[in-house]
């Protein structure tokens, strides 16, 4: 049996931890409020910009030639991750690596390989463990939490449809998490390039409308299609955020209440070993006096 001032130390231990569960449980539900808020403004403007984008180029499809829309045989693949700077949220960073390492098994087995799989990381997390796998990572955005805003995550995805463009890739594919509440977390991995009719389609379903074009179909869509993408990337982000801090959230109360918990086995540990101590010290004393008396 453990002696009172180790389980003395252990309860001191745990209580100091409980109180950083505590604090951490409540910044992120700050950080979560900020997030939630922002997220919950830009779905609607995401969702409008890519029934736009359907409606126009449904009609301009065949006129439109944008180096975005090329398909062409895939042959080297780039994935962007987007995960968080820090840990303890869970299982938040395991399960995109782990969605990740899927998709390439499932879909880029042949191309991964070859070593024709890269990742984009934007997040540390996921760039440190993907990195500690042998892929090759590009690391120039991981830290775009640290500077979260449009104009950073604007630079990242023209990175990356330049890149596609310039036909370093022939794929590009999303992995994130979206944000559907606190304790739930919904993993997607989308396409990001090239932009087809089929991932079009399959993503919204819109009424037929017919626009007046000012100027031209070709010249909205040239337009249109660069700000979706950046527009999509910047959501995904956003996702990413909001349910990072949803898991911390939700981790850092589960991790509370089990220090709760320990916190009561040890003080149980603690009154029965003392009781044990005390109760040895009056037999010694009991003893001692018989012994004087004879």
């Amino acid at each position: 049996m453990a002696s009172l001032k180790e389980v003395r130390n252990r309860i001191v231990s745990v209580n100091s931890t409980q109180q950083i569960t505590k604090a951490m449980k409540m910044v992120a539900a700050a950080k979560l409020r900020r997030a939630q808020d922002n997220i919950m403004q830009m779905r609607p403007y995401a969702q409008k910009l890519g029934e736009m984008l359907t409606t126009v180029s449904s009609g301009a499809e065949s006129a439109v030639d944008s180096p975005l829309k090329t398909v062409r045989p895939i042959e080297k693949v780039l994935i962007v991750v987007v995960t968080s700077d820090r840990g303890l949220c869970g299982a938040f960073n395991t399960n995109i690596v782990k969605a990740t390492l899927l998709l390439i098994e499932q879909k880029y087995a042949a191309q991964a390989a070859r070593g024709n799989v890269e990742i984009f990381a934007i997040g540390k997390k996921g760039a440190e463990s993907l990195a500690k796998r042998g892929f090759v990572v590009n690391k120039n955005y991981m830290d775009l939490f640290g500077r979260l805003n449009f104009v950073a995550v604007k630079q990242a995805a023209e990175e990356i449809m330049k890149a596609f463009s310039d036909g370093q890739y022939d794929a590009v594919d999303l992995v994130y998490n979206e944000f559907k509440n606190v304790a739930t977390q919904i993993i997607h991995t989308d396409r990001f390039l090239p932009i087809t009719a089929e991932d079009k389609t399959t993503r919204t379903k819109t009424a037929e409308v017919n626009y007046i074009f000012e100027p031209t179909e070709e010249e909205i869509l040239a337009e249109l299609i660069p700000k979706s993408l950046k527009i999509q990337l910047y959501r995904s982000v956003l996702e990413s955020n909001a349910s990072e801090q949803g898991a911390r959230m939700t981790a850092m109360d589960k991790a509370t209440e089990n220090a709760q918990e320990l916190l009561k086995e040890l003080k149980l540990v603690y009154n029965r070993t003392r009781q044990a101590a005390i109760t040895t010290e009056i037999l010694e004393i009991v003893g001692g006096a018989e012994a004087l008396k004879n």
